[in-house]
């Protein structure tokens, strides 16, 4: 069976990379190769030697486009040219991937048979996603809905192939089908990098789109590029260790999608108390504790001014 052309068409995925470690980018793009009809990466930032490796795999693999960029144009913006560049060949469904996430054997084809059967039951699909395990910490994911004070984890059988409605998916792993994009729209790229896919699965919300967890398609993906640390909070948690400027975005685009008219008063309530921990947290245990802070209240800031304005590479 030719995974790529069953009944919706072929699957295109897109690959935004920043300075990636070539060796898990190979990897990558090497398991992908045999489950997408095309793959296109987009340069965000790169050394010239991982160029020099992508251009000759290009020139081994027909399927791979690789689309550089002036700059860091963000994960929003460059979301949109690789999804805008899959539309024109024909893509019916896009797959995003981090530059760090793994997909296994059977992960796209998975993803695509839930999306088609969920659409074959008349249901409006936002995107279908995979549970993945981090391979730095062995953490393995849930699945997300959204409560009063906090996120509801959703946790799935591997072997279950029952899709579990969910609130959101992170973008990497989400496979969207290209007519939800024509309804919904693409990425908004005033967010640049942080709840670029939050605002995305609100606004696809709003419209009666649904998103789905599928615990049996599986991935490798890191959360965040740094170190991640497990602590006894009421439970063992893993958290990721951001840098301050990351910290500046999640900040100043929570307030700005606090304003949206389709954001959930749920969201927004769990959302609100997520910050307020994570600001106490890396006050007490970050080594740059007064970059932190100053980088997050900045955020606050400038989300309050409505300053979409970027500020650098995260």
């Amino acid at each position: 069976m030719n995974l790529n052309r069953i009944k919706g068409g072929p699957v295109g995925a897109v690959i935004v990379i920043y300075f990636p470690e070539q060796e898990v980018l190979d990897h990558l793009l090497r398991a992908l190769a045999t489950q997408v009809a095309c793959m296109v990466v987009v340069d965000n930032g790169a050394r010239e030697s991982t160029r020099a490796f992508l251009r000759g795999l290009a020139a081994n693999i027909p399927s791979l486009e690789i689309l550089p960029q002036r700059q860091n144009v963000g994960i929003a913006a460059a979301h949109n040219v690789g999804i805008n560049w899959l539309r024109t060949r024909g893509c019916t469904h896009v797959l995003l991937l981090d530059q760090d996430s793994i997909p296994a054997s059977d992960m796209v084809e998975k993803l695509l048979q839930a999306c088609l059967k969920l659409e074959s039951e008349g249901k409006r699909v936002a995107a279908v996603g995979p549970g993945y395990q981090d391979p730095r910490t062995g953490h393995t994911s849930f699945f997300v809905r959204f409560g009063w004070l906090r996120f509801k984890r959703i946790y799935c059988d591997q072997l279950d192939n029952t899709p579990i409605p969910v609130d959101f998916l992170i973008s990497s792993g989400s496979l969207i089908p290209i007519a939800t994009l024509d309804q919904v729209g693409g990425m908004d790229e005033r967010l640049f990098i942080d709840h670029v896919d939050t605002e995305w699965f609100l606004r696809a919300a709003s419209l009666g789109y649904r998103a789905y967890g599928i615990g049996e398609a599986r991935m490798e993906h890191s959360l965040g590029k740094g170190a991640a640390i497990r602590l006894w909070l009421g439970r063992w948690r893993h958290i990721a260790i951001h840098t301050p400027l990351r910290h500046y975005y999640m900040f100043r685009n929570s307030i700005l999608l606090y304003r949206r008219s389709y954001a959930s008063w749920k969201w927004i309530f769990s959302d609100s108390i997520r910050l307020v921990l994570t600001f106490f947290f890396f006050l007490a245990v970050s080594p740059d504790r007064l970059e932190q802070g100053r980088m997050m209240l900045k955020g606050l800031w400038d989300g309050i001014r409505k300053n979409t304005n970027p500020r650098g590479s995260a």
